[in-house]
């Protein structure tokens, strides 16, 4: 297995710590590997860097040369735990300009966007300036570049979290999902973002239904945006029969000759649930519902069929449907 070259990382001009006289007191200590039956082919340098990191390691040495052996050891492998880790403890050690370092490692960031070893170093980072302002920036231009980056996504909701940075943030969130409605991750964004802030209070439920809807009329078989309505029906005691807007526009929805899976599959809900309040047309609901769980199931999503038919059978036992028929075994 051979390693990636270092010469883009260290440069072309890179000198081994083995050649640099301010280094020749240190031993460097090569890594035991115990004879393995595929040896990693690791290229000088990073084997010349790695050496010195574990002498200087073993030595418990913190120096600002031990500060810029770590930086060239990030640089050659950005998710090596050990080597943040010390490099944390260099800087304390120090009392190095942590300002200096959130630029350098938002460097680092949007060279390896996805590294949560990078994501976690400039957590601790902010904690120990307590000062969030460049954070939502940081995490912005990272969800621009990749809307799914699970590790910015991560960051941005700790930050707004810990520093309570709530404020504009669903206009944030409506820009993405303007851009692309099919986002899942601004769908959860927003969905933290009121949990966390206003709550579901009925008005705010009211509106973002509304909005949800509307978003469900520009791309039907957009799951998650059917998901976002399922989770906002958890915060209201009316269910998904007791809201009016939610059961006229299903049916307004089906009646246009639309199919989607995840409309049937609401509406199958929406006649259990009826059913189990005792409506007088209980069985009538009933009988819909495993229609619709036939269709599901010969037509519409049939390698589920035995999953659909399993619905129908229990649809009086109050047993609901996923809801997202892609996890549906």
């Amino acid at each position: 297995m051979s390693s990636a070259s270092s010469d883009e990382e260290l440069g072309t001009e890179y000198t081994f710590y083995r050649d640099k006289p301010d280094w020749k007191d240190i031993e460097p200590l090569s890594q035991d590997e115990d004879d393995p039956v595929v040896a990693i082919d690791y290229s000088p340098e990073f084997t010349d860097v790695f050496n010195y990191f574990r002498a200087i390691v073993s030595k418990g040495e913190k120096s600002e040369r031990a500060l810029i052996l770590t930086k060239d050891a990030v640089k050659l492998n950005p998710a090596n735990y050990t080597v943040w880790q010390y490099r944390r403890e260099v800087l304390k050690e120090l009392n190095k300009d942590l300002y200096e370092e959130l630029c350098f490692i938002e460097a680092i960031i949007f060279k390896q966007p996805k590294n949560y070893q990078v994501w976690q170093h400039r957590r601790i980072l902010v904690e120990w300036v307590n000062d969030p302002k460049y954070e939502k920036n940081v995490t912005k231009i990272a969800i621009e570049k990749d809307a799914k980056n699970y590790h910015a996504w991560q960051h941005r909701q700790w930050v707004i979290k810990r520093f309570n940075l709530y404020e504009d943030e669903l206009n944030f969130v409506e820009k993405l999902i303007e851009l692309d409605v099919r986002n899942n991750s601004a769908w959860n964004h927003r969905y933290f973002i009121i949990n966390n802030s206003t709550g579901f209070t009925e008005d705010i439920l009211r509106k973002e239904i509304d909005f949800t809807l509307e978003n469900i009329r520009k791309a039907t078989e957009n799951e998650s945006s059917w998901n976002y309505l399922r989770g906002l029906v958890l915060h209201n005691n009316q269910g998904l029969s007791g809201n009016k807007t939610i059961t006229e526009f299903c049916e307004s929805l089906y009646s246009s000759g639309n199919k989607s899976s995840f409309l049937l599959s609401l509406i199958v809900d929406i006649c259990g649930e009826q059913a189990s309040k005792g409506v007088v047309d209980a069985d009538v609901k009933i009988e819909r519902g495993r229609a619709l769980c036939e269709e599901l199931a010969t037509k519409i999503d049939p390698i589920r069929k035995n999953y659909w038919r399993y619905i129908a059978e229990n649809l009086e036992n109050g047993i609901k449907t996923s809801g997202d028929s892609s996890k549906v075994l």
